[in-house]
């Protein structure tokens, strides 16, 4: 049978639409539960989080770099300050069209195309949130007339802060560094967002690096509110950063300025020290870069000029260069003479050589020196008269004492990567090669060649502690109420016969008479050095191509009879100790009488083709006008790093034993005899050594 269907009334239809009402109604009620629920959780219980998201589209806050803390001379002078700044950095993430918006800040800023070249290339390394420096130090109008351009130009930022300033450019390049923007690997070492902030760079080499936390400070902050766009509407408050902490050094900074000129166009180092505390002041490597322009970043000029230099501008010479020091080791090799109880009047006939075993040992002067007691051999630099008596003595005593001294020591400095050089003895030989010593290393040795190396630092120790008789060790920071340096415990009439000695090779009959100081009642005692250079064959080691020729040394201390200040001056490659000693006489001049010095420096300069600044911004012209553009790409962070770190890397020691003596080089200038009888501050005879206080 059939289902009979029901009719359809209107009391089944109402019934029906009443019931599909209030199942729609109960879900709109349902959703509009749901709604309020989650408009209460809102409004109620996030209330702090939407508000801040609000109060950050509203507010733009800001870092303010931290301005670092000055680094100063013993005097509170600057060697590196700040100063106000007008700059444009890029953000490469932000930037539109790259190419567009150089070439609009180019016509604003006058940009060069080998700059724009070196822009590109930073754009190239950045990660996208590390900001790029396109021009600073600019003048108002410029900075003006970016700032109102702005909206053309998305992801440029005009700055307005400080940046760091060296008043005497490269003379402090390698003694305070450098500081540079962050990298991408000192970002995810420190997390900082300071190091991305536009503006704000970090040490990056030298004591701008040691003493960076320090010197950093702390940032200031700067909120302001801002329409949807980005265009500021007001201020609504700074907090001011916190300068970093000063860092005062026991330099000079006139001094540091000086030596560094006087230096010229040769390539060297001098290290002058204070005989009564140790504090070094002035400590110069030259060439050097301009860490004014280094801290803008390497351009491919820039580059170019200093990884062409010969001269190794990148090299801090004073404590990784490593020299044999030649006859600059012949008065604490006397010195150990005197120790083990040879009496200074023994002599023995120098007639230009000394024949050892079955070998001539030759002295530099072939014509020979005659009969040569102690004081003549140091003030005419004999090799006969320490080859003869140095194997009575042996070279365990002599290398005690030039280790007492200084050499072969790494000093606390606040420099990584020093190179403290070596001091050989017999047991160091049989330890380094497995071979026994032999004579020809004690003669080696003797003569400051061989296995010997030292740095210029060492040097200046040495002179220091001959010259005071302390145990002097050199200290950059400055310390005014240090405690005095104890003795050495050399005997002081020990002391006062190498001094005299001293004082007779620049004014007597020794080998540096032109080294004399113009300065009335002030004598300066000292010992020249020429140190041969490893693999040369052929030639004097003066009339030949630049990097054969021999190096030069020289230290000294004076006043002569009080030392006050001790120096050492080496020069690569410069033909022998004359192109050391005029530059140390003229140092020395300047603590004494700087006027004098300056007139003298002066007049070089002319024929140098003016100071540092200028010559080196004449080669930057010559260089951007030859290259331009076609100049290869300058390095990145790293391998600039590479680079440094390859130019200091020190000189290694033979990679086998010598078996042979090294033949010693000339010390070139003829003896120039006492002037008149000796008076009340005349030179001191050889005859007659005078002691002095040993201070």
């Amino acid at each position: 049978m059939k289902k009979q269907k029901l009719p359809l009334t209107s009391a089944i239809l109402t019934n029906r639409f009443e019931r599909r009402t209030f199942v729609l109604g109960m879900g709109q009620a349902t959703v509009g539960v749901l709604l309020a629920t989650r408009l209460a959780y809102l409004s109620i219980f996030e209330n702090a989080k939407y508000k801040a998201a609000s109060e950050s589209n509203r507010v733009n806050l800001s870092l303010i770099p931290p301005r670092r803390g000055w680094v100063l001379d013993r005097n509170g002078a600057a060697l590196a300050s700040n100063r106000a700044d007008f700059r444009v950095d890029a953000i490469p993430d932000r930037l539109v069209d790259a190419d567009e918006t150089l070439s609009k800040l180019s016509g604003l800023l006058g940009l060069t195309a080998d700059k724009i070249s070196d822009i590109k290339d930073k754009l190239d390394k950045a990660r996208g949130f590390q900001p790029v420096e396109v021009a600073a130090k600019l003048d108002w109008d410029k900075f003006a007339a970016v700032s109102v351009r702005l909206p053309e130009m998305p992801g440029v930022i005009p700055q307005r802060g400080y940046s760091r300033y060296y008043p005497t450019g490269a003379s402090v390049g390698h003694l305070v560094g450098y500081v540079g923007p962050a990298s991408a690997e000192d970002y995810e070492r420190e997390r900082n967002p300071l190091l991305i902030t536009p503006g704000f760079k970090i040490g990056k080499d030298g004591l701008e690096k040691h003493f960076e936390t320090r010197l950093r400070g702390v940032p200031g902050a700067r909120r302001v509110e801002a329409t949807a766009s980005g265009r500021v509407v007001r201020d609504l408050g700074t907090r001011e950063d916190v300068p970093g902490q000063p860092i005062q050094l026991t330099i000079l900074g006139g001094l540091q300025d000086y030596a560094a000129r006087r230096i010229g166009l040769e390539s060297g180092s001098v290290v002058v020290m204070d005989c009564a505390t140790g504090d070094v002041l002035a400590m110069v490597s030259m060439p050097c870069y301009d860490p004014n322009s280094f801290s803008d970043g390497i351009g491919r000029i820039e580059w170019k000029m200093l990884s062409e230099d010969d001269h190794v501008p990148l090299r801090n010479k004073v404590l990784r260069g490593l020299y044999p020091p030649g006859s600059t080791v012949k008065p604490m090799v006397a010195l150990s003479f005197l120790e083990a109880g040879l009496d200074p009047k023994a002599s023995v006939n120098c007639a230009g050589g000394l024949r050892v075993g079955n070998r001539v040992f030759h002295c530099w002067n072939h014509h020979g020196h005659g009969s040569t007691d102690m004081m003549k051999g140091i003030y005419q630099s004999c090799d006969v008269y320490f080859y003869h008596f140095a194997q009575q003595i042996g070279m365990d005593k002599i290398a005690a004492m030039a280790r007492r001294l200084g050499l072969g020591q790494e000093f606390p400095m606040p420099y990584p990567g020093q190179s403290y050089g070596t001091v050989p003895d017999p047991a160091w030989k049989l330890r380094k090669y497995h071979k026994e010593w032999a004579i020809y290393d004690t003669v080696n040795a003797t003569i400051g060649q061989g296995y010997m190396l030292v740095n210029p630092l060492q040097q200046a120790t040495m002179a220091s502690r001959i010259a005071s008789g302390l145990q002097l060790s050199p200290r950059l920071l400055l310390d005014r109420h240090a405690k005095p340096s104890a003795s050495l415990g050399i005997p002081q009439d020990h002391l006062d016969l190498i001094h005299a000695a001293m004082n007779e090779v620049v004014n007597g009959r020794g080998t540096a008479g032109k080294a004399r100081l113009p300065i009335e009642g002030v004598q300066m005692a000292g010992k020249t050095g020429t140190a041969q250079v490893v693999g040369l064959q052929h030639g004097n080691g003066k009339n030949v191509e630049w990097k054969r020729r021999d190096h030069g040394h020289f230290i000294c201390f004076a006043p002569f009879d009080k030392p006050r200040y001790a120096c050492a001056v080496a020069i690569e490659h410069g033909g022998g100790s004359p192109s050391a000693y005029p530059i140390a006489r003229d140092v020395m001049t300047y603590l004494f009488d700087p006027a004098k010095a300056m007139a003298q420096l002066e007049e070089l300069e002319k024929g140098w083709g003016g100071n540092v600044q200028q010559r080196m911004a004449a080669r930057y012209d010559a260089y951007a006008a030859k290259f331009g553009t076609s100049a290869p790409r300058a390095p990145d962070e790293e391998q600039t790093n590479k680079e440094v770190e390859a130019d200091n890397k020190p000189a290694s020691d033979p990679t086998a034993a010598q078996t042979d003596a090294a033949p010693p080089a000339p010390e070139p200038e003829a003896p120039v005899p006492p002037a008149g009888p000796q008076t009340a501050g005349a030179p001191v005879s050889a005859a007659a050594p005078q002691p002095t206080t040993g201070q």
